[in-house]
């Protein structure tokens, strides 16, 4: 596995280290939001359900556009650069949110940089690797992404215990920010053919493979169910966990992903993707039921370790089938597609979820959630692949 690791290009671990960088910045602010719209902002399951839907939603159609583009053009880095750069300059500004309306505005800005960069920058690490290492190559992405994921609520705890305040926390986030842009410059785009001129922009899968749309079909499915994670660190503290070990439990979430991403994602190199998704969306459906069948407070963090099996399995091999479907002069526009479905249904997900949460009973919600997993597994083993 070292071996492989250490063959995988330049761009790649670049890449690696660049995502690295963001989610120690990302995580050590994303933890904290839920702790600040209720104890600071005083809002509810219901706003955060909005806020993350609203974001997400938003920056999920920049992944398209700027997927599109990409591959109009063939230039990738740009819209990498620009999509961190935004980014880095809104989260420190979450320190002088006053409202749920304004958190809602800065957070915007920051999936709004997400939604710029995540195509282009899937399509530039599949351009890079070997077909036959796809799997790895994302994979390892991933646990870098994860590890920056251990980082940053780490860091927010000990700042928790140390009573900073939650403002002054935000405000480091400027450093991580700065770091992420510098490394961003210094990564070299592949050559690709020239772009075909004059092709206009198009908002249909027109020219994209059967199997491909299928398989959007089946993420839609599971990501209805799959609403904000934020959710769940709400959930942890119902339950009784302390303020100061919610970072520590999402740290364990990131900790438990980034062990397991780069082994799991290369065996879908050689097992094959579908059934290390099948695998992962199962281990979902099992962490919801459980989690809204009141566990205990010291069953959170087993069962949160469990959770990060399920991010561990699907994200490399998710994002690695879509190179397998897709040729490479549609790459940017299949991850735009990719990231498109998988962003814009957390806005329904995220408010049927809350609704349901808060007009229910958490139980029935996180049982709907359990219930799009088995659903689209099923699906996405018995339908997507099949011929015609």
């Amino acid at each position: 596995m070292l071996g492989s690791l250490r063959e995988l290009p330049r761009t790649v671990w670049l890449l690696g280290l660049v995502s690295f960088f963001n989610d120690s910045t990302s995580e050590l602010i994303y933890p904290l939001l839920p702790i600040y719209l209720a104890s600071v902002l005083m809002a509810g399951p219901k706003a955060l359900g909005i806020i993350e839907g609203i974001a997400e939603a938003t920056g999920s159609l920049l992944k398209l556009l700027s997927g599109v583009l990409a591959d109009r053009r063939c230039s990738a880095k740009p819209w990498v650069v620009g999509g961190y750069a935004l980014a880095a300059i809104a989260r420190p500004l979450l320190a002088f949110a006053t409202s749920w309306p304004m958190l809602l505005l800065l957070r915007l800005a920051d999936r709004v940089g997400k939604g710029l960069r995540s195509s282009p920058r899937d399509a530039l690490l599949a351009l890079t690797v070997d077909p036959a290492r796809r799997g790895l190559a994302f994979g390892f992405h991933r646990a870098l992404d994860n590890a920056g994921a251990v980082v940053g609520p780490l860091l927010a705890a000990w700042l928790l215990a140390e009573r900073v305040p939650l403002a002054d926390i935000f405000l480091w986030a400027a450093l991580g920010g700065a770091i992420t842009v510098a490394l961003t410059l210094a990564v070299r785009e592949p050559q690709r053919n020239a772009a075909t001129p004059g092709k206009p922009f198009s908002w249909t899968l027109h020219g994209l493979p059967s199997p491909f749309k299928r398989y959007l079909g089946v993420l839609a499915l599971f990501t209805l169910g799959n609403s904000s994670n934020m959710f769940l660190l709400l959930r942890a503290k119902e339950l009784g966990l302390a303020e100061y070990q919610i970072p520590l439990l999402w740290a364990l979430v990131s900790c438990s992903a980034a062990l397991f991403s780069t082994p799991l994602s290369a065996l879908s190199d050689r097992l094959g993707r579908t059934r290390l998704i099948v695998g992962g969306w199962g281990v979902y459906s099992i962490f919801y039921l459980l989690l809204g069948m009141n566990p205990q407070p010291l069953l959170l963090w087993p069962l949160f370790a469990f959770y990060g099996l399920f991010l561990a399995a699907t994200e490399g091999a998710e994002k690695a089938l879509v190179a397998d479907l897709v040729g490479k002069e549609m790459l940017g526009t299949a991850y735009g597609w990719f990231n498109l479905t998988a962003g814009l249904l957390l806005l329904p997900a995220s408010a049927i979820f809350g609704g349901l949460w808060q007009s229910v009973s958490p139980l029935v919600a996180f049982a709907f959630s359990a219930a799009c997993a088995l659903l689209a597994a099923l699906l996405l083993h018995l339908w997507v692949l099949r011929s015609g």
